[in-house]
């Protein structure tokens, strides 16, 4: 699959990131040692395996769409929200035991270096004015899936799409 541009990150969610990171680093205190994804390098090159389980989440996701929509959801059954999605997509399509917010899930993904987004990777939002406040799976040729409201439920939209583009935020992966 041919790598795609990323679009640039919208500075204020950089800006709002690095302001919630110093805080809660501040309030951690001195003791603690850094998360291996803060100090994580941008990921360029995948495994083959990585590549197919990318591909097995991106065909799960896909396969979801037009689920309905809740606040908290986290399975068929009920209905999903962002972050439900991705953690019973990961656990269905690649057998791995996610959980959290999209926040969360942000912090426990390593970053995707720029054009090296594959199958599988996630990608982060800043929609409700709090930075890595959305997530979605990108699929391929510029698409991704996401739990994007009541009214639309799972569905696909571009990542070039002018509401998405303006809100983009990164790339991640937990794959590799």
């Amino acid at each position: 699959m041919k790598p795609i541009d990323l679009p640039t990150p919208n500075p204020r969610g950089w800006a709002g990131l690095a302001c919630a990171l110093g805080l809660a680093l501040l309030l951690q205190g001195c003791g603690t040692t850094k998360s291996p994804t803060s100090q994580a390098r941008p990921v360029a090159q995948r495994s083959e395996q990585a590549v197919e389980r990318g591909r097995d989440v991106a065909l799960y996701a896909m396969s979801l769409l037009d689920q309905g929509y809740r606040w908290g959801g986290r399975g068929p059954a009920t209905g999903f929200d962002c972050s439900g999605l991705v953690v019973h997509v990961f656990r269905e399509a690649a057998g791995l035991d996610l959980n959290g917010n999209a926040a969360a899930l942000s912090r426990q993904s390593r970053p995707v270096q720029a054009g090296a987004l594959q199958a599988g990777d996630l990608l982060f939002f800043n929609t409700l004015g709090q930075p890595n406040s959305h997530v979605g799976v990108y699929v391929g040729q510029g698409k991704f899936v996401h739990a994007a409201n009541e009214r639309s439920g799972v569905r696909m939209d571009r990542l070039s799409d002018r509401y998405y583009a303006a809100r983009f935020e990164g790339a991640k992966t937990m794959l590799d």
